[in-house]
């Protein structure tokens, strides 16, 4: 299967939330390229960004976990760059 870029954006409004984001991350974690974590205390939240290299289903079923769990909110965005545009050194085009 096709293997696509995306960036997983993830709010957090309730810090009681937080062990079972990771448990589902740790879980995807191959397919993880980067992570990034910011807590906002003035506002009591903390947002998330996951960059993830994988195939689109996999990409959904990490969302559909995470957009389960309550007082998190989820946004996916996928690029539209595909393998097809890379070149034999593995850059994109």
């Amino acid at each position: 299967m096709e293997s696509r870029i995306a960036l997983v954006g993830i709010v957090v409004e309730n810090t009681d939330s937080v062990e079972r984001i990771n448990s589902i991350l740790h879980e995807y974690g191959e397919y993880i390229v980067g992570r990034m974590g910011i807590p906002y205390p003035k506002r009591h939240i903390s947002v998330i960004s996951i960059v993830m290299d994988a195939p689109g289903d996999v990409i959904s079923a990490l969302s559909g976990k995470l957009g389960m769990i309550p007082h998190v909110n989820i946004k996916t965005v996928y690029s539209k760059v595909s393998p097809t545009q890379e070149n034999e050194n593995g850059d994109c085009q």
